[in-house]
């Protein structure tokens, strides 16, 4: 059973599903849905169209250098069966998968380790200029290390005057 890969979004097409476009040129495209296929004749780029995974891939959403992709090429090349060899293969495809899978949710924690630092930087800032809000106002009164700087505005006569409610 060969598993082919869609043009578009690179995912995977089994026999007897998707569409087939072959081109004057003789090259074939393989589609995975009518979505990829309709996106295709209306010359969109996959590397721009956020859900396909050439864009994850650009974008570092998706890992991009892996010494398990090499495993997922095409190969031309018939081989021989062996029983031992196929046992010994499956074996190796379960240990592939785990290794991808760990592979994979590492990358995604990395990617999101920055967001988690940008968050709890931005919390801080919060949380120093509302720390009113959080403490009790007997503790403000007692530690003046917890309280803003108190700033001092002078307003003159005129702005007052201007600010006043108007008379009938």
């Amino acid at each position: 059973m060969r598993l082919e890969k869609c043009w578009f979004c690179s995912s995977t097409v089994y026999p007897g599903h998707g569409i087939q476009f072959v081109r004057n040129d003789a090259k074939i495209f393989r589609f995975c849905k009518s979505k990829c296929h309709k996106n295709f004749k209306m010359k969109r780029n996959p590397r721009k169209v956020k859900w396909t995974k050439a864009y994850r891939r650009l974008h570092g959403k998706d890992m991009t250098q892996d010494s398990t992709f090499e495993f997922e090429r095409k190969r031309n090349r018939p081989e021989r069966y062996d029983r031992n060899l196929a046992e010994n293969t499956l074996k190796a495809i379960k240990k592939i998968d785990k290794i991808i899978s760990d592979r994979a949710s590492d990358h995604i924690k990395n990617r999101l380790k920055t967001g988690k630092v940008q968050r709890q930087k931005e919390a801080r800032k919060q949380l120093e200029l509302g720390i009113h809000l959080v403490k009790a106002p007997l503790a403000l009164a007692q530690d003046s290390s917890l309280c803003l700087p108190k700033i001092k505005v002078n307003v003159s006569q005129a702005q007052t005057e201007e600010n006043q409610p108007m008379e009938d």
